[in-house]
């Protein structure tokens, strides 16, 4: 088992929903990108989503692109985003750690390479939103293979011809992507999440967590009361980007978990 497989086996002997917070590595430079990386786990952060940044995300709204440029201006590269997450596991061997990102910089670095790398530094899954289930032997089952889940996105979209496809290889927890889009456009709503995920669940027995639209803890609570539990990005990385002090951004992550948990 994972560190994300036994994550969901605790929460559920507890009665919990999971709240998944997305960061974007070394945003708006690594000693602060880390600092708010360390404090997310006594925020009730079950989950870390780290975001690499990339020069071309398509899948991404302004928010998360300009944190995207902030980083990589600030000289985020692939090594000192698994830096961070070495640096982060010499004081916190539990929390699970999920690498979101584009294939090209995995790619460029050599998938044998990158696997190993990021298993040493303590990485324990995998969203790479460009390579589509028909290209699973490209880095998935890699990935399986090494020890890391590999998460897969469902969209309003993805019709029950292409569910099977979509979950085949998946493993660790099935992302629903709650609106069709980029992050950050548009709010989630419960109404219309809620028969999609019982779609998804009644095909797979792996938990489904919700993401994209959700700002408020409100959201979060009404989202996470019909899923396995959500993510939180965009919210989060506009504070950042906005430069809030750490203990602001941390007291509103906080808020989001605890709504979560209240699911």
């Amino acid at each position: 088992m994972t560190r994300i497989d036994q994550k969901f086996a605790a929460l559920r002997a507890e009665g919990r929903k999971a709240f998944v917070a997305y960061v974007m590595a070394g945003d708006p430079d690594i000693e602060t990108s880390l600092a708010l990386m360390k404090a997310l786990p006594a925020a009730g952060v079950d989950i870390i989503e780290l975001g690499m940044p990339f020069t071309d995300p398509m899948a991404d709204g302004p928010t998360i692109q300009l944190a995207g440029q902030r980083a990589l201006g600030a000289g985020q590269t692939l090594q000192r985003t698994l830096d961070m997450v070495a640096a982060f596991r010499k004081g916190d061997r539990e929390t699970p750690i999920v690498l979101m990102g584009y294939y090209n910089p995995i790619h460029s670095r050599g998938v044998t390479r990158f696997l190993t790398d990021a298993k040493a530094a303590g990485i324990d899954g995998l969203i790479v939103v460009d390579l589509p289930p028909e290209e699973d032997d490209e880095l998935c089952i890699p990935a399986q293979a090494a020890g890391l889940n590999f998460i897969r996105l469902a969209t309003p979209t993805t019709d029950d011809a292409r569910l099977p496809k979509v979950l085949q290889n998946t493993s660790g927890f099935v992302y629903y992507v709650s609106i069709t889009g980029i992050t950050g456009a548009a709010a989630a709503s419960a109404g219309d999440v809620g028969p999609e995920v019982a779609r998804i669940k009644a095909a797979t027995d792996l938990p489904v967590i919700v993401g994209f639209g959700i700002t408020t803890p409100e959201a979060a609570e009404a989202i996470a009361r019909i899923a396995d539990g959500c993510v939180v990005g965009s919210a989060i990385v506009k504070m950042v980007g906005e430069g809030r002090p750490l203990a602001e951004v941390t007291g509103f992550v906080a808020d989001l978990a605890a709504g979560a948990h209240r699911g």
